[in-house]
């Protein structure tokens, strides 16, 4: 009778070649997908520099990418492994130099000026006119070329920068990240979000986090207001424990605001003063789509701060274009519950509470107040149904009273 062969000499049929070509195009795909960030941003810097309707038909173009995108393409639910990690951070950096130019384009169109001949010189590279057709671009166009920018500002910048900044042991990625928050004004956020608002989120010391019934534009006020402060607190409890001055260069919030007013600057060297006010117009709106995501994805949902972070306190979505253009910023409920994982690692968490649809849908529908409460007061009473706890169940009764929504109200009797 014949004797088994020892494993080591075990006959194995070969892979076939078509399968290992499949696994590595799909490899490869998994890395280029998040690529599609930095067109998107390439695309803008084409459609602001090419001015008048060029300019208005990229700003819808993007919005209508973004939106009918997720309408059509479903969930992402994969959770592929990387091996080279590296290139998912190098992806990250690039978004630094992206918005540079973003930015760059968008002061240089408002300007009165060629600094340092950039569109003569793009002119003869290219073979179209940007300095007629900039001549020729009207106050209408200028205003989609801001409503552009600020999306730009708060996608390349603060989706990014949200990343890198919780690289808390990463000095470059540190740094990155606030340079790219520095253009909405904004890099308190690098100490606010990491240290406050991941400590307190879905509870009433959490400025991010929007209560039932709150507005909006309200919301894009008070969290701004009070997210300087809790920063400043965070900031200058840290100094006090080293034995350092609040008002020194050691304060990460004053250097912040500091690298902010270089960047206006620096558009008052490009343009003058209608690109400085452009610039600061482009960074408020930034700044204001941030807390409008804020808004979204923590609306009405409680949590006992002693209890801690699950995947059901923030509002999550899989939506494919949104995922892949905005480093999986969508997979938020595994964010909150493990705020350390790299967005790569992130998991889809399919049975969380989910958003109304992709990002820039949702966001879109939150700026309608009317639109937004009503089809997000369902969607409240069904997480106190399918996802609170019991505890969680009286703080979201006290909310529903205080909402002034008649269905949440009615719900608290």
């Amino acid at each position: 009778m014949p004797t088994a062969s020892p494993p080591s000499q075990m006959y194995w049929p070969p892979v076939p070649d078509v399968l290992i070509t499949r696994e590595m195009t799909m490899h490869t795909l998994h890395y280029l997908k998040f690529f599609l960030f930095h067109a998107i941003g390439l695309f803008s810097v084409a459609a602001i520099l090419a001015g008048g309707f060029w300019t208005t038909l990229g700003f819808v173009a993007v919005v209508g990418f973004y939106v009918i995108g997720d309408a059509l393409s479903g969930d992402d639910t994969s959770t592929p492994q990387f091996r080279y990690p590296g290139i998912l951070t190098l992806q990250l950096w690039l978004a630094l130099p992206l918005l540079a130019l973003v930015v760059f384009s968008a002061v240089w169109s408002v300007s009165s000026n060629d600094f340092m001949a950039f569109g003569a010189t793009l002119s003869r590279l290219v073979g179209y006119d940007f300095l007629a057709a900039r001549e020729a671009t009207s106050v209408g166009h200028h205003l989609s070329a801001w409503g552009l920018t600020g999306l730009i500002i708060g996608m390349t910048g603060t989706i990014p920068a949200h990343e890198l900044t919780h690289r808390t042991w990463d000095r470059m990625s540190m740094l990155i990240g606030r340079w790219l928050l520095a253009f909405s004004f904004d890099t308190i956020f690098s100490i606010e979000h990491v240290y406050g608002h991941h400590r307190y989120v879905s509870t009433k010391d959490d400025p991010a986090t929007a209560p039932r019934g709150r507005n909006v534009y309200w919301h894009v006020l008070a969290s701004t207001v009070k997210g300087n402060i809790s920063a400043w607190k965070i900031e200058s409890k840290r100094l006090r424990r080293k034995g350092q001055s609040r008002f020194g260069w050691h304060n990460a919030v004053i250097r912040g605001h500091l690298m902010s007013v270089l960047l206006v600057l620096a558009a008052y060297a490009i343009g003058g003063l209608i690109a400085a006010v452009f610039f600061i117009a482009c960074a408020l709106a930034g700044k204001a789509l941030l807390e409008i995501v804020n808004y979204m994805e923590h609306y009405g949902i409680v949590r006992n701060p002693a209890t801690p972070v699950q995947p059901r306190h923030s509002w999550n979505t899989n939506k494919r274009i949104s995922s892949w253009a905005m480093f999986n910023l969508t997979r938020h409920s595994h964010h909150h519950a493990q705020g350390e994982v790299p967005y790569q690692d992130l998991k889809p968490f399919p049975d969380a509470p989910m958003m109304i649809g992709g990002y820039l849908t949702t966001i879109i529908v939150a700026m309608i107040p009317p639109l937004w409460h009503k089809l997000m007061t369902p969607k409240v009473l069904a997480w106190d149904r399918d996802y609170a706890s019991e505890e969680e169940r009286a703080l979201a009764h006290q909310a529903n009273a205080r909402s002034g929504i008649h269905e949440l109200m009615a719900a608290s009797r």
